[in-house]
């Protein structure tokens, strides 16, 4: 099954990192967190990815065009006026994968309503290029061909940051406790399942998918959710990306699932 990666933003939330370059090819133990997606698609079976690029799209090209060569060991050898190489222990991974220009300034829904020629009349997957999870994918597939509606999306608790107050009619705070998973709200995490429908709701370059699309679906009753209880983490700032940047150090990152 096709897997469709959106990488086509800014990232300004993380301007340090994306003014260089996409907030997808933004490293996290020395491999673009796309990487770190597409592996764990990739551990479950799913080696075709479609690409939405746009910011700086072509350094995404350029990874994959010398993703063969940066896996390998290699003699360049330049004497007796030769220029050969030889290419030792060479490593890829089983991928194919199509990096497609879905334009600068094109919102999400856009982005995928581009790619259509490329998944075709099947059922795909969607993500967004800046979160990783360990969400199980095979469960996932299973869950969305259980209910046969056009879309399913992983759904995760995003938990409430500050403090908790119990606030009276008089405004006095009766009670004050800190934060817990409990206090926190389900929220949109990506990996989705989306059968070829979707695009009939998709318009032009300013379609934004989370909110028409993703609102239509509901109306219809064409939308579920798979509620995700385990790791699901954004990078949308420099500390979220200190945050996967210890948990790959320490050997423990909970979506290295391969």
């Amino acid at each position: 099954m096709k897997v469709v990666l959106l990488a086509g933003g800014y990232g300004t939330r993380i301007s340090e990192e994306s003014q260089y370059r996409p907030k997808p090819m933004v490293e996290v133990g020395g491999k673009p967190i796309l990487w770190h997606i597409m592996k764990l698609y990739s551990h479950y079976g799913h080696h075709e990815f479609i690409i939405c690029a746009g910011y700086k799209q072509h350094i995404i090209k350029e990874y994959f065009a010398n993703y063969f060569l940066h896996s390998s060991d290699i003699t360049y050898d330049f004497t007796e006026g030769r220029n050969e190489m030889t290419i030792h222990r060479s490593f890829a991974e089983p991928w194919k994968v199509t990096v497609v220009d879905t334009g600068l300034g094109t919102m999400t829904g856009g982005r995928i309503k581009r790619v259509q020629e490329y998944v075709g009349g099947e059922t795909f997957m969607m993500t967004y290029g800046d979160g990783v999870c360990d969400v199980n994918i095979d469960q996932l597939l299973r869950y969305h061909r259980s209910h046969g509606k056009t879309a399913t999306l992983t759904a995760v608790m995003l938990e409430q940051q500050k403090g908790v107050l119990d606030i009276g009619g008089d405004n006095a705070v009766k009670s004050f406790r800190e934060k817990n998973r409990a206090d926190g709200a389900p929220i949109n995490a990506g990996f989705m399942v989306l059968e070829p429908t979707i695009f009939d709701y998709l318009t032009g370059d300013d379609c934004v998918f989370e909110r028409e699309p993703l609102a239509a679906l509901a109306k219809k009753g064409e939308l579920m959710s798979y509620m995700h209880r385990g790791f699901w983490q954004c990078m949308d700032t420099a500390r979220e990306k200190e945050t996967l940047e210890k948990l790959w150090a320490s050997g423990q990152a909970p979506w290295k699932v391969w």
